[in-house]
């Protein structure tokens, strides 16, 4: 049987309600349901979404126009389970509209009249050694391992599978990766599985996305609601254990704007769009406004053919082991380094690329001769070895290490 509901979207309606519930019933018995949606996408942005009488079963934003639940499986973005009797939601983000509207025509069929797309696989192939080989000084009983703090895969608007983004992980060199896509935490019962086939540790996120602000939600944690507000993300994440982190604070129309009163623990201080000008000074700015939060990066990598991949920059974290608990414990705590992670090619070269770290009350930087160690005062020392000491009390944390030209190599607290 298929529901159609044709509906007309106006500026009015977003500014009532940016995600707005469409209600449909499920019969007794329901082994499927299928929703398409179709509007002229010229002309707006839609997202899309579900929600049960159970709750959140998932969502895809602008990247999908259409999607399958059964028991068993679901389209990539959504939650396979049960189909309970019911009203049920579908759920339109209504990102952008014309000034004269949209109209839009959302379709759903009980049972569903397509099938559930699958999601290809990646071969294992031996990686170059992982960033924890490079042995860099760390604390007794602690290990540095490379990683990526942001990544998208076919479960949001990503290009690849969860299999082809760890191959890529494994490729670059990478110790972990966190994979945060939009909105759902369809993704994670398949990343234990996934990344030890490829020998990575994949740490299970979800990018609270909303249009004044963007958030990755670390842990096992369970679904954090977007459409609650900013700070009540800040006290849901921080009492299920997890780690909450402001992304790209001061990138173009994705900076944060929501007000906070308790800031989270940490900031992706390090975006790949900082990419455009690492002599930028706006991410010192935001930072020290914040103060005690630990810094950290992200790649936000999407798909092949964009320019950058997994580990530009890349974040290291000292820890007692390399498994999601115990990196993101290593983030609490404050033991975060971020490289620029890149040779000038844009190749991963977590081995080689210059470091600075934090070791006891002195700072190290490696693989940075020539480079100048900067504090956030402006104090600026030059580094004048492969290996070289500093004691944190020359300076005011947080630190950074810049090549002559003023372009960011390396960040520590």
């Amino acid at each position: 049987m298929t529901t159609t509901h044709r509906l007309h979207l106006t500026i009015d309606d977003q500014i009532e309600n940016r995600y707005l519930p469409v209600a449909f019933e499920l019969p007794p018995g329901s082994d499927s349901v299928e929703v398409r949606l179709s509007y002229d996408t010229s002309a707006g942005v839609l997202d899309l979404g579900c929600e049960g009488p159970a709750g959140w079963r998932g969502w895809s934003g602008g990247a999908r126009s259409r999607f399958v639940i059964t028991p068993t499986a679901a389209t990539p973005g959504y939650l396979p389970g049960e189909l309970e009797t019911g009203e049920w939601h579908v759920i339109l983000g209504l990102h952008q509209l014309p000034g004269a509207g949209l109209d839009v025509v959302l379709e759903v069929d009980a049972p569903a009249t397509g099938a559930v797309e699958s999601e290809p696989a990646a071969a294992v192939e031996q990686g170059p050694p992982r960033g924890s080989t490079r042995g860099l000084p760390a604390p007794d009983g602690l290990t540095w391992f490379a990683g990526d703090f942001h990544a998208h895969t076919l479960h949001s608007d990503g290009a690849e599978s969860i299999d082809q983004l760890a191959a890529r992980a494994s490729a670059a060199g990478l110790d972990f990766l966190a994979v945060t896509d939009h909105n759902t935490t369809s993704h994670h019962p398949h990343l234990p599985g996934v990344g030890a086939r490829h020998s990575v540790t994949l740490l299970p996120g979800q990018e609270v996305t909303t249009a004044r602000g963007h958030a990755n939600a670390f842990g096992d944690i369970g679904w954090i609601d977007f459409r609650e507000s900013a700070q009540r993300w800040v006290h849901e994440v921080a009492a299920r254990g997890g780690v909450l982190s402001v992304n790209h604070a001061v990138d173009g129309d994705c900076a944060w704007q929501h007000p906070l009163t308790t800031l989270p623990r940490a900031l992706e201080l390090w975006h790949i769009s900082w990419f455009r000008d690492l002599t930028a000074t706006f991410p010192w700015a935001f930072w020290a406004r914040w103060g005690d939060v630990v810094p950290i990066g992200g790649s936000d990598f999407h798909k092949p053919g964009q320019g950058w991949t997994l580990g530009t920059p890349t974040t290291w974290v000292a820890a007692t082991e390399n498994t999601p608990e115990a990196i993101l414990a290593g983030v609490q705590a404050g033991r975060t380094s971020i490289s620029v992670g890149v040779r000038p090619d844009a190749t991963p070269d977590p081995l080689h690329t210059p470091m600075l770290l934090r070791l006891g009350a002195d700072l190290v930087a490696l693989s940075a001769e020539g480079s100048v160690l900067v504090d956030i005062e402006g104090a600026r020392r030059r580094v004048t070895g492969p290996s070289v000491t500093v004691a944190s009390s020359w300076g005011t944390g947080p630190y950074r290490l810049e090549d002559p030209d003023r372009r960011v190599l390396a960040i520590c607290a």
